[in-house]
């Protein structure tokens, strides 16, 4: 029986994505990811637990990271648990835990110095690019129940 493997995230970026350029036009963008859940105690004090989740973006969506992503950003991740385990300098064996981010949404208002690309546009297209919308909204008419095809 085969498994499942994904991981859906809805966070703030902790810092400004870090991106590399590698060989062969390889591009990898990390950022931090905190996820705060928040409840109330026994003794009704509100109480929040934060989350730091390191996630990583490859290719065309390092770009788009890099272009538009910002501390404070809000987005909406979809990705795969990768984990990687190496023994350190000491001969202890370490481990870290990652999310290899397959796709992700942008979320909430512009952050100060990002450019003009619109806020709920899905990254998960590796040949996609992003562009400024200037078509205004469509207008919305009030629909009557008489209108209804059913």
């Amino acid at each position: 029986m085969a498994g499942v493997n994904k991981v859906i995230l809805i966070g703030n970026l902790g810092a400004d994505p870090e991106v590399k350029y590698l060989e062969g036009d390889k591009v990898v963008a990390n950022i931090s990811l905190a996820t705060t859940e928040a409840y109330k105690d026994r003794s009704g004090n509100r109480v929040e637990q934060t989350e730091w989740h390191d996630l990583e973006l490859w290719d065309q969506q390092a770009k788009i990271a890099e272009q538009y992503l910002k501390k404070g950003s809000q987005i909406y991740v979809e990705g795969k648990i990768k984990s990687d385990k190496w023994q350190d300098e000491q001969g202890q064996n370490r481990k870290k835990i990652r999310i290899r981010v397959l796709s992700f949404t942008m979320l909430g208002g512009r952050p100060e110095g990002s450019g003009g690309m619109p806020q709920s546009n899905e990254m998960s297209n590796p040949s996609a690019t992003p562009t400024k919308t200037s078509q205004p909204a469509p207008e919305m008419k009030e629909i009557e129940d008489d209108d209804l095809p059913f």
